[in-house]
């Protein structure tokens, strides 16, 4: 993918959706990348609804990353209200953990760090992440 568009760095998103709404999720998200113009090739695992939106952005253009974040939340919000998840295999890491309470609820992700802080109670398993 990086030979696409030399010199720019691939930004890899995943998004997973019900069977029954990935064509209306990809068709959303390539009339998205359209509107934002930006380049981002789409390739999934579609059996299971999951799919990847892969932004190749030139990072020293402040404008174009500022797009790029704004079309990897819409990506991401577009999932859930599709009855989706916001990642269908790649976690979700720094990128992603700010959409936790919508998609599970504040209760359940409370549950999540209780649960972590039993198994870790000195915080040294992956200090400073959120669970």
């Amino acid at each position: 993918m990086r030979s696409y568009r030399a010199g720019a760095k691939v930004v890899v998103s995943d998004v997973c959706v019900p069977i029954s709404r990935l064509a209306e999720c990809v068709r959303e998200t390539k009339n998205d990348i359209q509107r934002s113009k930006l380049i981002a090739p789409i390739v999934g695992h579609v059996g299971d609804g999951n799919f990847h939106a892969s932004v190749l952005v030139m990072v020293d253009d402040a404008e174009e990353v500022a797009r790029t974040r704004a079309f990897l939340g819409r990506l991401t919000e577009r999932s859930l209200a599709m009855d989706g998840t916001c990642t269908g295999e790649h976690g979700i890491g720094e990128g992603k953990k700010h959409f936790m309470v919508a998609e599970h609820g504040q209760n359940a992700v409370d549950l999540m760090a209780a649960i972590q802080h039993a198994i870790d109670p000195n915080g040294i398993m992956n200090p400073g992440k959120i669970i």
